[in-house]
């Protein structure tokens, strides 16, 4: 899924170009399939582009926008202040759609994946009441996950879906991978072969979170330590989180791979893990719609 040729880092930090501060591009990270930017806009600020041969998510962070499209035009009107505000609105533009964004808050903060496609599918557009709220894991290692584009959202190969979790908590643990697709006698897929992106934002400014990203022979095994704003990729193996202690964490993942799916394996090592959790962690949820 990745060039192991060149050495890619897998944490990065942010950018400052027009607007954004944020970015992956396949072609600089020796991936097939996903991209990724986040981008701010000032209030009546534009952005205008197409899709061109992609489909893409685009997932409000902070404020509120219109969008003006071939496909057809939307405005949020209760668009929540910031991640720790409240749940996502999500729009998702298919392949071959000009649009034209438009920011009508103070400041807009959004990020968007994509990846190409060859399908042709309708514009969704997707409001906070609508996501699906998950509890998932217990004790502390309780995180709450919202659906934004879920398995089984009508497009080709993106996923998405933003993650709480609260401080000195665990987070995609135990530790799971999806970088070798599988399917049983039946053509169910068992584990997908999907690239990811986390993208972090942490409550407090000087927060963080740990990141290990690692694979059974361990030709892979890096520690990440991921400030506000910065990107930790995935391109194979395990990747649990830690969130600091006295640090609210929150990261918007975007998949994209062989399947629109979020199948993957446990390492296994640590699935006992399953069995000894006594309850969840009260604080979540964190967030609920607005």
């Amino acid at each position: 899924m990745i060039n192991r040729d060149k050495k890619y880092p897998l944490l990065v930090k942010p950018i400052a170009e027009n607007g954004v501060y944020q970015r992956i591009l396949k072609e600089e990270a020796g991936w097939d399939f996903l991209n990724f930017e986040a981008r701010l806009m000032k209030q009546e600020e534009q952005w205008e582009g197409t899709t061109a041969d992609n489909e893409y998510g685009i997932i409000l962070l902070g404020g509120n926008y219109s969008v003006v499209s071939d496909r057809g035009n939307w405005k949020t009107i209760n668009g929540r202040k910031d991640v720790f505000s409240g749940i996502a609105h999500t729009l998702y533009l298919p392949r071959h759609t000009h649009f034209k964004i438009t920011a009508e808050s103070e400041l807009l903060d959004i990020a968007y994946g994509w990846c190409a496609t060859d399908r042709d599918v309708p514009f969704q557009y997707k409001r906070p009441d609508e996501v699906a709220i998950e509890i998932r894991g217990g004790d502390n290692a309780t995180r709450q996950i919202n659906s934004l584009i879920e398995p089984g959202f009508n497009c080709h190969r993106l996923v998405s879906v933003e993650v709480y979790t609260p401080s000195g908590n665990w987070s995609s643990f135990p530790p799971h991978k999806h970088d070798n697709r599988k399917v049983d006698e039946n053509g169910n897929v068992q584990e997908a072969s999907l690239q990811e992106t986390y993208f972090y934002k942490i409550d407090k400014p000087q927060g963080y979170a740990i990141q290990h990203v690692y694979n059974d022979d361990r030709s892979l095994d890096e520690l990440n330590v991921a400030r506000n704003n910065d990107v930790v990729m995935v391109p194979e193996g395990y990747h649990p989180v830690a969130a600091g202690h006295g640090y609210n964490v929150y990261y918007l993942n975007f998949l994209a791979g062989s399947d629109q799916s979020l199948a993957n394996t446990d390492d296994p090592d640590h699935k006992w893990i399953y069995d000894s959790w006594k309850g969840q962690d009260p604080r979540i949820p964190m967030v609920k719609a607005n």
